[in-house]
Formats: C-alpha cells, sequence, structure tokens
C-alpha cells in the first residue's frame, strides 16, 4: 500500500489548504472499513476509485465555501417554494463498480430518492476526471462544482459528464449569480450576503 502526503504540516493544515492523504492499492474491504471507522468524525471525507483511496480533512475555508453555497441554495429553495431536501455528506459507493464517496453537500428534489439529485463539491485544489469519473460510476445526475473560475454544472450523459450553463432541477437559479456571492463576499459578510440574496428574491 503506497501512501502520498500532501498539505500538512506538524502543526496541522494552514486555514486555507485541506489536508490530504492518499493511498494506492487499497482494497476495497480496507477503505469500507476505514470509512465505518471514522463514520462519527463528521469531517472527514473519503474519495475511492479503482483501489485509489483519498482522505481529506477539509480546511476552514473549504467548509465555510461549502456550507455559504448551501445556505444559498437553501434560501433560493425557501423563497421560491421548491423543495429540497439536504442529505449534506451522506456516503455513498458501490462495491461492484468499485467506487465511493461523500460529496461536501447532496441534495434531492421533490421527493426523496435513493441517490440526490445533484451533489456539491468545492475544489480549493483542481478536481480531475477522475473525481468526476467516481460520480459518473455512482451515476449522480448532477454535479457542481466551485473552483476558482466560479461555480459550474455538470450534467451526467449517457457515462460521462457534460458542463451545462444551468441545472435541471433548479434551472432559473444562475450559477454564476451563486459563484460570484461565494467568491466576492468577506467570509464575515456570510449572513448579510444570504439576508441580501433573499431580499432580492422577494422582490423579483
Amino acid at each position: 500500500m503506497v501512501v502520498a502526503r500532501t498539505a500538512e504540516s506538524e502543526a496541522g493544515p494552514p486555514e486555507g489548504v485541506d489536508q490530504v492523504v492518499v493511498m494506492h492499492k487499497v482494497p476495497w474491504e480496507v477503505y469500507a472499513s476505514l470509512r465505518e471507522a471514522v463514520a462519527e468524525s463528521g469531517g472527514v471525507r473519503m474519495t475511492y476509485l479503482d483501489g485509489t483511496l483519498e482522505i481529506m480533512n477539509p480546511s476552514r475555508r473549504h467548509e465555510h465555501q461549502k456550507k455559504f453555497l448551501a445556505r444559498l441554495m437553501e434560501a433560493y429553495g425557501d423563497e421560491l417554494r421548491i423543495p429540497l431536501l439536504g442529505f449534506g455528506s451522506e456516503t455513498f459507493k458501490d462495491k461492484a463498480k468499485k467506487a465511493g464517496l461523500e460529496p461536501d453537500e447532496c441534495y434531492c428534489v421533490g421527493t426523496e430518492k435513493e441517490l440526490p439529485d445533484f451533489a456539491v463539491e468545492v475544489a480549493l485544489r483542481s478536481v480531475g476526471p477522475r473525481k468526476l469519473e467516481v460520480y459518473a460510476r455512482l451515476r449522480i445526475p448532477e454535479v457542481w462544482l466551485s473552483m476558482k473560475s466560479g461555480l459550474h454544472i455538470y450534467r451526467l450523459v449517457d457515462d460521462d459528464y457534460e458542463e451545462v450553463p444551468r441545472s435541471a432541477h433548479l434551472p432559473d437559479l444562475d450559477p454564476q449569480v451563486l459563484g460570484r456571492i461565494v467568491s466576492t463576499t468577506p467570509r464575515a459578510e456570510q449572513a448579510k450576503a444570504v439576508w441580501a440574496f433573499r431580499d432580492g428574491l422577494r422582490q423579483r
């Protein structure tokens, strides 16, 4: 089992950097056992694909962005009376497909389903095609990626994702607006930004 470490120090990860450990040639049973062992920790995210296991302890910056996006999306759902059912970072995995992960946030729209209608991922570092491949194997219909370049939406078409301008589930919500709010709002102003977003929706 090969282990690679990134973004860590004896004093702990810097505030804006996720702490990540990557292990290779990990049997499915080991992944499943580790996932169960840390299930109560709440914050740890694991991504598994074909024997490669990434374990991430998200930074404060990461958690702030994902919670900020969640608050904005939920405010949108509340104001427009769209029933969003949030399931946070629930684990989704499939032994036969050798894939598993926890999204930063995930939602069903309208009714509860076995899989979420869309998942949200904050990418402070690059998210390569392998992360999207995990989602594709798990058959998650949409993935919203928050990156430096903004908020991008990917829709599953056959067995791969294509970037689209709007969500099939929230078609009137402009992801560029959410991305701009998150990227330009000082951290301490999160609540005020959510209130202003709500006020704008009510005045439409």
